[in-house]
């Protein structure tokens, strides 16, 4: 008989809806269903869910919560073919025995255990039904997954037709899967070349993706927030602070990858003020691979990505080009990691160091495409992660 015990299978790092700087705002519901897209990095016998309410000003009512195998969409782009059930897979999500929960603010629940088998690439459906006004939602406002929103009670909906469209994602952190006991995770712990950022809107591109099609046991979960820096809070709490939420919090995580540093680069520039110094940003990854030693974390530690030419105001410099070309020299002859991917190698233009490659870049000259994620996912040694 083998012996089984729940590691994550699909994860989602969230921040405050009132963040100082937002590439996209979050929004609020009130009497409308909310059907989302989660696409497992493994499978396992059962599913729970995790919810949170983390950033929330008012409790968070979820009156109906289902789970679902999503349908096979053919050739269909459409919102009806993108939320379509597969018959006979959906049931309901309780907490605590009941079909109704209110998430406290501040607070994160766990689904009871649901009997749904799913496999590694399986699209998970989640609907939750929010009868009362939600105020601005706790969410990841990059996720390169749509979800969608439509008036009233259709959590057991085949489809939802006519629903809005949104590319973020609401109140959802995790989903756990029952698997085989010893079943390996790695943590893609980061910023934006992490949650994928620049990659096609639903097509599952991003470099955990193509780095999980690469691993024959185990996986690895995203954990990445676009805008988020390694030292200082602003899109989400900076990487120090958010560790053991994001990391230590991921039920079998074994290894730890790690890519931060472009936005304490940039973005400080797109108010006037200038970008972390060589030194704090050592002093900051050191500080990371301690503490994930110290859990017992094999280590990963990723050059920072090429950025300059960034469409964004303010954030490429020629200070900060300096101190990430520093600053990947010693992540590449430390042995603050245990291991180190050679990231900006693998995606520069080889004629400009600089740049992303240009049939790697997504076209705002700071992120990856689809074929960029690959290539990043391909540059790692699999022998690293165990898997």
């Amino acid at each position: 008989m083998t012996t089984t015990a729940w590691v994550a299978g699909f994860r989602s790092a969230v921040l405050s809806p009132h963040e100082t700087i937002q590439i996209k705002p979050s929004r609020g519901f009130r009497d409308q269903t909310l059907r989302q897209i989660l696409h497992l990095d493994g499978g396992g016998e059962a599913v729970r869910v995790q919810l949170s309410n983390e950033y929330g000003k008012e409790p968070l009512v979820i009156a109906a919560a289902r789970v679902a195998l999503r349908a096979e969409r053919g050739d269909a782009v459409d919102a009806a073919a993108d939320t379509a059930l597969l018959p006979g897979t959906d049931r309901p999500l309780r907490f605590g025995g009941a079909d109704e929960v209110t998430v406290p603010v501040g607070e994160v629940v766990q689904s009871d255990p649901v009997d749904l088998a799913v496999s590694a690439g399986t699209d998970l459906v989640l609907s939750l039904y929010l009868p009362e006004d939600t105020g601005l939602a706790t969410f990841a406002h990059t996720a390169s997954q749509n979800a969608y929103a439509v008036s009233g009670d259709h959590v057991s909906a085949g489809v939802l037709d006519g629903a809005e469209e949104v590319d973020s994602r609401f109140y959802v952190t995790g989903v756990d899967v029952l698997a085989p006991q010893g079943t390996a995770i790695a943590v893609a712990f980061g910023d934006s070349w992490f949650e994928g950022t620049g990659t096609s809107t639903g097509a599952n591109h991003r470099f955990p993706n193509h780095l999980n099609r690469r691993i024959a046991r185990g996986w690895v979960v995203n954990q990445g927030i676009g805008g988020n820096r390694l030292l200082t809070d602003e899109v989400g709490p900076h990487g120090l602070a958010r560790f053991d939420r994001d990391v230590l919090g991921v039920p079998g995580a074994s290894h730890v990858l790690f890519h931060f540093g472009l936005n304490d680069l940039g973005l400080p520039g797109m108010t006037g003020e200038p970008p972390a110094t060589a030194e704090d940003l050592i002093a900051g990854y050191t500080r990371l691979a301690a503490k994930a030693r110290t859990a017992g974390l094999t280590t990963i530690g990723m050059t920072m990505g090429p950025y300059a030419g960034t469409i964004y105001p303010g954030v490429d410099s020629p200070e900060g080009r300096g101190i990430r070309r520093q600053v990947n020299d010693w992540i590449r002859t430390s042995t603050v990691f245990d291991a180190v991917v050679d990231i900006a190698a693998a995606v520069q233009d080889p004629d400009a160091p600089d740049f992303i490659r240009p049939d790697l870049d997504s076209g705002d000259h700071l992120h990856l495409n689809d074929e960029g994620a690959r290539t990043m996912a391909d540059a790692v040694d699999l022998a690293h992660l165990g898997l």
